[in-house]
């Protein structure tokens, strides 16, 4: 057996007695269903911090994202601004979800919500989203698992079988300990993530022969137009190599299926839309539930703000890159070694769609003089998988049980009884991930692209609930079932569903007229846009006094206590600049401006202003523009902030029913 075999093996052994200590000792301490479901509400300042920031970037950030940047150049890297839209949904929603869970009592989003609204079909809706959103999320990182440990150990562990047996693990700890545990081991997986991203990036970038070197290589690339989108070919972006530029603001494609855009799927609006799918990730019900297990609102500024936008914003900006642009100059790109431009033959040629093996790749070249340190990788990649989905395991385990268990077929379900439904409800989940991922893996990846843009359809549900009373419990409801079938019909999945439909009916395939991802804009936009276009008006015609007056209980709470003081009323307008200006110009249309400003794509490092390719150079600086939006919406605006009272807990849950508070 290879020595990066052995140490492989011992580095997950240590990391699985790590996860499996911190199961057994929060079931210990999970002695009622609000300890087991979300961490009795004692979540610490720095756990949330490390954990929200692990949950919030995946396997994706680790495994999927250098390969696109790979794949599609700098316009994909746009999406590395997910560090900065991730946490923006959490600055909207989480400190004032917070603030209801605490003074009501809930434990899951589902609990709010209809109490809210009073009504249960927006509970079910929600249960629904949780499930898309969870199994399929789980088993794409599931099965990226199984694929990362069958390239590291040469095939020794095939893919299937290393998936399940490390499955297997998640299960143990997060169906033992709940939510606690979740929350402790994502610590180290937080860690861990940003430490194998930044560790393999310096290892691209030794490789590329350092920083001068790699710029260099970029500006030879830059001068062809050797990719896999060719050249923008003035769409509004310059006629430019397509890995340095975005191929203009807009394309009127019929849809991905029937015409593929000119100079690469990126522009500007669809940048910003895929930036709106990725919103969902923290107003998906698992978030929420993350909002309610806190102690207070103290972590979710420092998380927001420098744990995601700041630090993670740092690694991907500058690690990411290295790793998946330097690729082109290592060997990954057959076209880029013919024509000579290659500084180095370290990896596979990976064109022809094979960039989900980038990174494994380069753990493997370090099999023969560091073998230890491909067991290091090994796990931090490995952690970085399980993070997000054990998160979404537990909490959706949460919502079967309260929302659906309790809720109608044994309301005065005992603590022990809870926790047993929901450690089942863990099993269903995983296992349903498991077996998509080993017996459909055509579903999975169907699947896998409705998650986040089903988690954006809840953004109108829970701004009526934290900001906006006029919105009505019809309005919310409908809107969201409409947006929901909105994305499913934007996407392959619906797809495939009209195709199946008509081949049963004639023999030939169907197709949508409109394709997936209609003129360059995310599946998450259409969602949005048929969501608000029944819910605004479904809302206006459905207004009732009694209803009204229901709602403002809870925002005349939340006005009592999160309303921002009246020395900073005048900052509202200079927020609302700041955000509309950074949406349009970081991660919109007028990020097209950053293709050439810095001079062109093939002016080469003398005619570039920082010595680097304009469109990097953008994106650093929307980058720190960025944290400091964040920063001035989190603390400036109070948006994160504590509340100016302390809230008063009205009712306590206590698993078999739900008491009133002495002295309220």
């Amino acid at each position: 057996m290879a020595p990066k075999v052995i140490w492989l093996f011992v580095f997950v052994a240590l990391y699985w007695a790590y996860c499996i200590f911190w199961g057994i000792k929060c079931a210990r301490m999970a002695k009622t269903a609000t300890d087991y479901f979300i961490s009795g509400r004692k979540i610490s300042m720095w756990v949330f911090v490390l954990a929200a920031t692990a949950t919030s970037f995946s396997g994706w950030t680790f495994m999927g994202h250098p390969g696109l940047v790979y794949r599609d150049g700098f316009q994909y890297a746009y999406a590395s601004f997910y560090t900065i839209t991730i946490p923006f949904t959490g600055v909207m929603f989480l400190k004032r979800q917070w603030m209801l869970g605490k003074r009501f009592g809930y434990v899951t989003p589902g609990e709010m919500l209809s109490d809210y609204f009073q009504g249960d079909m927006i509970r079910i809706l929600t249960v629904c989203v949780a499930l898309l959103f969870s199994i399929p999320y789980l088993g794409v990182q599931l099965g990226a698992s199984g694929f990362l440990f069958n390239v590291l150990t040469d095939d020794l562990i095939p893919v299937t079988w290393g998936m399940w047996v490390l499955s297997a693990v998640v299960f143990i700890y997060v169906a033992s300990g709940g939510l606690r545990a979740v929350a402790y081991v994502d610590t180290l997986q937080c860690i861990l993530l940003a430490l194998g991203i930044v560790i393999i990036g310096i290892i691209a970038l030794n490789e590329a022969g350092g920083w001068d070197s790699l710029q260099q290589g970029f500006a030879a690339l830059g001068k062809t137009d050797i990719g896999k989108w060719g050249s923008t070919k003035g769409y509004g972006g310059g006629d430019y190599n397509a890995y340095f530029a975005i191929p203009g603001v807009i394309q009127f494609t019929a849809g991905l299926g029937v015409e593929t855009p000119t100079g690469g799927l990126w522009t500007g609006v669809m940048v910003l839309t895929y930036m709106f799918a990725l919103m969902g990730i923290q107003s998906a019900p698992a978030f929420t539930m993350w909002s309610f297990a806190n102690n207070d609102t103290k972590p979710f500024a420092p998380q927001q703000v420098w744990a995601s936008s700041l630090g993670i914003g740092l690694i991907l900006f500058f690690f990411t890159a290295f790793q998946g642009m330097g690729a082109h100059l290592l060997g990954a790109n057959g076209a880029v070694t013919e024509a000579g431009l290659a500084l180095n033959n370290l990896l596979p040629d990976l064109t022809a769609n094979k960039q989900g093996g980038l990174v494994p790749h380069y753990i493997n070249t370090i099999g023969d003089a560091a073998p230890w340190l491909v067991g290091i990788l090994a796990v931090c990649a490995l952690a970085a998988m399980q993070s997000t989905g054990a998160a979404y395991m537990s909490t959706a385990g949460g919502m079967l049980t309260r929302d659906l268990y309790k809720r109608y077929l044994n309301p005065n379900a005992s603590h022990l009884t809870q926790k047993l439904v929901g450690r089942i409800g863990v099993g269903f989940i995983v296992i349903s991930a498991l077996l998509v991922a080993t017996y459909s893996k055509d579903a999975l990846v169907l699947l896998g692209g409705l998650a986040v843009a089903f988690g954006f359809q809840m953004w109108p549900s829970l701004a009526a609930v934290t900001w906006f009373p006029w919105i009505t419990r019809r309005g919310a409801t409908w809107g969201l079932l409409v947006g929901l079938l909105a994305v499913i019909f934007s996407e392959n999945f619906g797809l495939s569903i009209i195709d199946w439909v008509f081949y049963n009916a004639d023999g030939k395939y169907g197709d949508l007229p409109w394709g997936r991802w209609p003129w360059t804009m995310h599946s998450a936009f259409w969602g949005m846009f048929f969501n608000l276009l029944v819910c605004l008006p479904i809302s206006a015609m459905t207004q009732n006094e009694k209803d009204r007056a229901h709602r403002m209980k809870y925002h005349n709470f939340l006005r009592e206590h999160a309303t921002l003081s009246a020395d900073k009323q005048g900052l509202k307008p200079i927020a609302w600049g700041i955000t509309l200006a950074w949406l349009f110009f970081g991660i919109g249309p007028g990020a097209v401006i950053g293709n050439d400003i810095f001079g062109a794509p093939d002016a080469g490092v003398e005619g570039w202003t920082f010595g680097m390719p304009s469109i990097w150079a953008w994106q650093i600086l929307f980058w720190v523009l960025g944290v400091f939006m964040m920063w001035f919406l989190a603390y400036k605006m109070e948006m994160s902030t504590l509340p100016d009272k302390e809230v008063e807990a009205l009712v306590e849950d206590i698993g078999d029913t739900t008491l009133e508070m002495p002295g309220n």
